[in-house]
């Protein structure tokens, strides 16, 4: 993919850049290695008062930066610009938690290690890789730097081509915020050379978002090198609808969980799971308000779903549904690519998905919901379960004891009762299965990037 500006909305190129040559990636990366220097002879309260200018400019600056994320991945102007601020109240989440999150945990019975005192300490690992996607492109990047530079590392990004933009702002807004130069650094490359930067000794971890195939290679490369991996990859998230659910708030959500970020979130509500006694009344609803979804030109305030990201996205979401249509799946609203500019995919639900139809077992990234049948818990928990992906889910139902059997048995990061997905600074965020492994967010996100080290004395 060339790095490059492709306006999803248009179709046309806008600015293209050119690669970082050998020479530039060895520069900054010799900047991370001296800033990981700098950085270790710093205190929290100087990393939290720098994270927190640079929170302040972003947040003066997240209008602007609002417009740029559209103008490079067609995400509706509202949701660029709420992206912007939640990547503020991060940063200021760390600031004010880093201290407390990895203080000194002494044992309490020392004597039981036949020592005066012990226990275990978190220290910065170093310069942190982080390989990263176009579908959040700033709140994917932030949620891993402003932990990684708060615990004392330093961060290199590799962000995806396609938003280049929000890489090179990026790449500025922690130096102009006061961290050293090269605490936080932008790569402009392609994917060919990530191989041999996570091989190089002076990178000590690496963090990826993206796609499972994409989280394979980094993992292996990572495991073939020794060091810390965290991958957050896809999922095909199950929304479980049972009697007791308000199934009028439960279709509202379940619309909003399929189709934010013009459905392109890998933690999205995909697979939409109705047991049979609610079945009819809550597809009913939720085809109708799906259909009644405004798209259109992402800076318009109006418009709820914007393009696809890409023609290539657009593409491959529309193979997926056309093959379940072959199959036999029945189709309830959307699924005919339009005509015109842009890389624009209608909001769509299918229902009576064949076993072999490969949207049962692979990701829609895009605004396509499947609609399931389950006769009861039992099968509700069959069918959530019998993909290889684990990132998250959630279940409405006022029953307590359902509540409390589906969050137990439902194989995820995370469970949401009576809501879609949503992640918060404060909880901790990762999947299982081929979903990932690690975790971000949270205490978990910053220790990480950590070495938790024992110290003993006699």
């Amino acid at each position: 993919m060339a790095i490059a500006v492709i306006n999803p909305t248009t179709g046309a190129t806008e600015r293209t850049f050119d690669a970082h040559d050998a020479a530039e990636i060895e520069r900054r990366i010799a900047l991370a290695e001296n800033a990981v220097h700098a950085m270790r002879s710093t205190d929290f309260a100087q990393r939290a008062e720098w994270m927190r200018a640079a929170a302040d400019l972003l947040e003066a600056e997240a209008d602007d930066v609002a417009v740029m994320m559209v103008r490079e991945m067609g995400k509706p102007i509202a949701q660029a610009r709420a992206e912007a601020l939640k990547c503020v109240k991060n940063m200021r989440f760390y600031a004010e938690n880093a201290e407390r999150f990895l203080a000194d945990e002494p044992l309490e019975n020392p004597a039981a290690v036949n020592a005066s005192a012990a226990g275990a300490r978190y220290e910065p690992l170093g310069v942190v890789l982080a390989v990263m996607p176009w579908n959040y492109p700033l709140w994917q990047v932030i949620r891993f730097a402003a932990p990684a530079l708060m615990a004392g590392n330093a961060g290199v990004l590799k962000h995806a081509s396609n938003v280049p933009e929000s890489a090179l702002y990026l790449d500025t807004l922690f130096t102009r915020a006061g961290f050293p130069e090269g605490a936080f650094t932008t790569l402009l490359i392609g994917s060919g050379p990530v191989e041999a930067i996570i091989a190089d000794s002076r990178i000590k971890a690496v963090t990826l978002t993206g796609s499972e195939p994409a989280g394979r290679a980094v993992g292996s490369q990572a495991g073939a090198a020794v060091k810390k991996a965290v991958l957050e990859l896809g999922g095909s998230d199950p929304f479980i609808v049972l009697p007791s659910a308000d199934l009028e708030a439960a279709a509202s959500m379940a619309v909003t969980a399929r189709t934010i970020n013009n459905g392109q979130s890998c933690v999205a509500g995909k697979r939409f799971i109705v047991h049979a006694d609610v079945y009819d009344r809550f597809t009913e609803l939720f085809v109708e308000k799906m259909a009644a979804l405004v798209v259109g030109d992402p800076l318009d305030e109006s418009v709820q779903v914007g393009p696809l990201a890409t023609l290539s996205g657009r593409d491959e979401l529309a193979e997926l549904v056309d093959d379940a249509v072959a199959h036999g799946a029945t189709l309830l609203t959307g699924g005919t690519v339009p005509e015109g500019d842009g890389f624009f995919y209608p909001p769509t639900v299918i229902a009576d998905l064949p076993a072999d139809a490969r949207l049962v077992m692979e990701e829609a990234f895009g605004p396509v919901a499947t609609v399931y049948r389950a006769a009861d818990v039992d099968e509700a928990l069959a069918i959530a379960n019998q993909t290889p992906f684990g990132l998250s889910s959630a279940v409405w139902t006022t029953d307590p004891d359902e509540q409390e059997r589906v969050a137990r048995d439902l194989d995820a990061g995370a469970v949401f009762i009576n809501g879609m997905t949503v992640s918060y600074p404060e909880l901790p965020f990762g999947g299982i299965k081929n979903s990932g492994i690690g975790r971000e967010l949270a205490a978990a996100g910053i220790r990480e990037f950590c070495n938790l080290k024992t110290v003993w004395r006699a």
